[in-house]
């Protein structure tokens, strides 16, 4: 039975190109094939100088087409290069009719990996990222890695050290075991060490009721003992699975989505976790977190769904 492929959305734009780049290394990465896949939106009825109803009979598809050159001529270019080992299964060329918001998810059904650009053909200059890609990282059953465009500036300092980098985003208060298994096994992939993002709020505040003695003042200190603690624990079983990849902790006061920013600097890839459904708020939601780094990282950001169960 062959490996579920590594999907790329494309449409046209430079945006989509540079996904379709990362995502044919994902997929040789993984000995798995690549499935490019172009979205043609057509209005549902004709509408007099807009949109025809459908793609003429006979047409070719143009996009398709640009990005079979551009994979044929990278695979060119990899070919009379050094061997970077690994191999990816072929690649397949797949065109489809509806609304792009829509039926991207829905690819991530029979996918281990969804990549897209930033922002596509139609989207306004001053979106960082497009509803697509949104739709896609919040709804897809699988990972989604949104490929930012080059140049994006971060600001503040994070601890990086030499050597390609994987981020992960570490919440010590509800770890999500699917981020972090995937965020090693990219590691293992890539020849990269494991940076583990925790970050925690300081300053914090003392209060008390009125008439009462406030609290003691918090130990900085132990608060951060505790959590190295806490994320040691979380990093343990993943160590064991991969004994090759290097892995830390990096516990830091702050925000946590300024601190993952931050770290993107230079890093191969970002990778956060998507909410969990609740009771009260059935609907899969992003995350506040996931959001800002999706929109502001310099690096590849990977959103992995929940481990338990969407439905």
């Amino acid at each position: 039975m062959s490996a579920p492929p590594v999907v790329a959305a494309v449409d046209g734009s430079d945006d989509s190109l540079r996904a379709l780049d990362w995502a044919l290394e994902a997929a040789r990465l993984r000995g798995a094939p690549l499935r490019v896949v172009h979205v043609r939106q057509y209005a549902a009825w004709p509408q007099p100088d807009v949109l025809v109803a459908g793609p003429p009979a006979g047409a070719d598809d143009t996009v398709l087409d640009a990005a079979r050159a551009h994979v044929e001529d990278r695979e060119r270019t990899d070919a009379e290069g050094p061997d970077r080992g690994g191999d990816g299964a072929g690649v397949e060329y797949v065109g489809l009719d509806g609304l792009p918001g829509a039926l991207l998810p829905e690819l991530g059904a029979t996918a281990q990996l969804l990549v897209l650009g930033s922002r596509g053909r139609g989207g306004f200059a001053s979106l960082l990222l497009g509803s697509n890609g949104l739709a896609a990282a919040r709804d897809a059953q699988c990972p989604v890695v949104v490929v930012p465009r080059p140049g994006r500036e971060v600001h503040g300092d994070a601890p990086a050290g030499p050597g390609p980098r994987v981020v992960v985003g570490l919440h010590v208060d509800s770890p999500d075991d699917a981020v972090l298994a995937f965020a090693f096994a990219e590691a293992a992939r890539r020849g990269a060490r494991v940076q583990a993002v925790a970050a925690y709020p300081w300053p914090t505040r003392a209060w008390a009721p009125a008439g009462e003695l406030p609290t003691p003042p918090i130990d900085r200190s132990e608060v951060e003992g505790e959590i190295r603690s806490l994320a040691e624990g979380f990093l343990a079983p993943h160590r064991a699975r991969h004994p090759d990849v290097p892995a830390d902790p990096e516990i830091l006061p702050g925000d946590a989505a300024g601190r993952l920013v931050a770290a993107s600097r230079d890093a191969d890839l970002v990778v956060v976790g998507r909410h969990r459904r609740r009771l009260l708020a059935p609907a899969r939601m992003m995350g506040s977190v996931t959001q800002a780094v999706l929109l502001h990282a310099a690096s590849p950001v990977a959103v992995v769904p929940p481990s338990l169960p969407q439905e």
